[in-house]
């Protein structure tokens, strides 16, 4: 049953005499509680927060002087009591909460200051158990939301980097309800975030991928322009995961990423490192979150050029995503062709000149390689829902190869069917990859009829040929990859007909057999999976 309202109207502007500073992250926090005691406004704090201010020589309370009671088991206990939550939650102008306050000694909190245990630092840096739960703050959330249920006449702040301007709105010693509502705000999202990252990690910990209630949050890294398109508004949440990618990476130079950038750069990202970079250096090159060339060599530079020649047409103005340091020489192949984003998992200083030579280039260096094997969660939008899945973190390498048919793939076939079936993954279904020799030959993406997928990566590969001068396109002896099953013959016609010898599939098609014959009657090596990568 819903609780009755006061109906007593908010005051506009509320003045500030006692402040309640309890934070974690002290960023900034000494500076703030001169600033409030040379307004006059009384400072009380708990444990650390205490000590720091204490030890910067500014005159502070401890909050056991509130609750008449001191902090106990460890600090566990002490900001639990009604000499806090009584301060917090009054409404000042109702007669009856200002008898309480009065009967019970209890004094008004104008301002709150909190921050919370570094949970989400804690969880990813792989803390032990006992750690991560001893990280899990109780006092603060509740204070918070005390706070913010109460911002009618209590100010919450709980984000250093609102500090500056909650001090331009006190400038007068008073803050105003337009601003205790903005605050109020923030803080219920702080607070539910928090509690996401518990419950997600309680879900990781007892192996519950999709647990009965999930909830998903993050911090806004940036607002974007706009999102996908121009009249769509867009904002870059960060979850606070460690995984290398565009999340954790120093933009170099260049203007901000657009959303689309995100996105492309994410998907370029998690192909490249598919291909371990103690292997062999390697590129691929995204355009439309969907990659139009990927390729491994020995040298980075090489391996740039052999990506760019699968379809040097659809990457202009593309994403280039690199499993190794950045080089000067790759950087010098890389800026004869408009781009729109470079990443690596670092830079050198050479090539950085070179890159700086494009100004509008956005170069950004990730910190290291995302392991495609680690387990994480995906989230889709669908109206009325939220689609969740675990990441399709499964690897070729890792898999049963069984061959079916009368040939069994040559060597160099099992490789190149390997690295198509890895790029496979990453490009929308339907999905078909010619690859021979460590570089992609063509790729087919996002038709509703995987025929045409084989058909479109062999255009594409003649056309290729034509611009390079070959003889014949390179999907001539090459191998190719479905990321599902082939569930007719005429897909695998159309592959045989670009001239591949060898064909890899997670095969389960009820006509399994006939395309198995298919390739039998023209000697072409089968093998399957027994793992699709659907992409949509």
């Amino acid at each position: 049953m819903a609780v009755a309202s006061k109906k007593i109207p908010a005051p506009d502007e509320v003045r500030i005499k006692t402040a309640l500073l309890s934070v974690s992250d002290k960023t900034g926090i000494v500076e703030l509680a001169r600033a409030l005691n040379d307004k006059g406004i009384r400072l009380v704090s708990t444990g650390g927060t205490h000590k720091a201010l204490a030890d910067a020589g500014l005159p502070v309370s401890d909050v056991s002087e509130l609750t008449g009671f001191p902090e106990i088991m460890d600090g566990r206990v002490k900001t639990l009591h009604p000499g806090v939550h009584g301060g917090l939650l009054a409404i000042r102008d109702d007669a009856e909460h200002a008898d309480a306050m009065s009967a019970h000694g209890i004094t008004a909190i104008d301002l709150a200051v909190i921050n919370l245990y570094p949970f989400e630092d804690v969880r990813a840096k792989g803390a032990d158990y006992p750690t991560t739960v001893e990280n899990i703050d109780i006092g603060g959330p509740a204070m918070i939301r005390a706070s913010a249920k109460n911002h009618a006449y209590v100010t919450i702040v709980t984000d250093p980097a609102d500090y500056s301007p909650l001090l331009e709105e006190i400038a007068d010693g008073t803050t105003r309800y337009a601003f205790r509502q903005k605050m109020a705000a923030k803080a219920y999202v702080r607070t539910a975030a928090y509690d996401a990252a518990i419950s997600n990690w309680f879900a990781e910990v007892l192996d519950t991928p999709m647990p009965r209630h999930r909830v998903l949050g993050g911090v806004l890294r940036e607002e974007m322009r706009y999102g996908e398109n121009p009249h769509q508004k867009a904002g870059f949440y960060v979850t606070g995961e460690k995984r290398p990618g565009v999340a954790t990476a120093a933009l170099l130079q260049g203007k901000q990423l657009s959303y689309n950038n995100i996105n492309d750069t994410d998907a370029a990202f998690e192909l490249v490192a598919e291909f371990l970079p103690e292997k062999a250096p390697a590129c691929a090159i995204i355009k439309h979150a969907n990659p139009c060339g990927v390729a491994t060599a020995p040298s980075l530079a090489e391996a740039y050029r052999r990506a760019l020649a699968c379809d040097s047409t659809s990457a202009f103005g593309g994403i280039i995503a690199l499993n190794q340091e950045l080089d000067a020489e790759t950087a010098e192949e890389i800026v004869k062709l408009f781009t729109e984003v470079i990443i690596a998992p670092s830079v050198s200083d050479e090539a950085k000149a070179v890159i700086a030579r494009k100004p509008n280039l956005r170069l950004l260096a990730a910190g290291g390689l995302p392991d495609p094997r680690t387990p994480g969660l995906t989230a889709k939008t669908v109206a009325g829902g939220v689609l969740v899945q675990t990441r399709d973190n499964g690897m070729v390498e890792d898999l049963e190869l069984k061959v079916v048919t009368k040939r069994a793939p040559t060597a160099q076939e099992l490789e190149d069917m390997k690295f198509a079936f890895k790029v496979a993954k990453h490009v929308k279904s339907n999905a078909i990859v010619y690859a021979k020799d460590g570089q992609t030959a063509g790729i087919g993406a996002g038709q509703m009829s995987r025929v045409d997928s084989a058909r479109i990566a062999a255009i594409k590969a003649e056309e290729a040929a034509k611009a390079l001068g070959l003889a014949e396109p390179l999907t001539r002896g090459s191998a190719v990859a479905s990321e599902a099953f082939l569930p007719f013959a005429d897909g695998l016609l159309s592959a045989i007909a670009a001239g591949a010898t060898a064909v890899i599939q997670p095969g389960g098609s009820m006509r399994d057999e006939e395309v198995i014959a298919a390739a039998n009657e023209h000697d072409v090596a089968m093998v399957f999976t027994g793992m699709r990568h659907f992409r949509h």
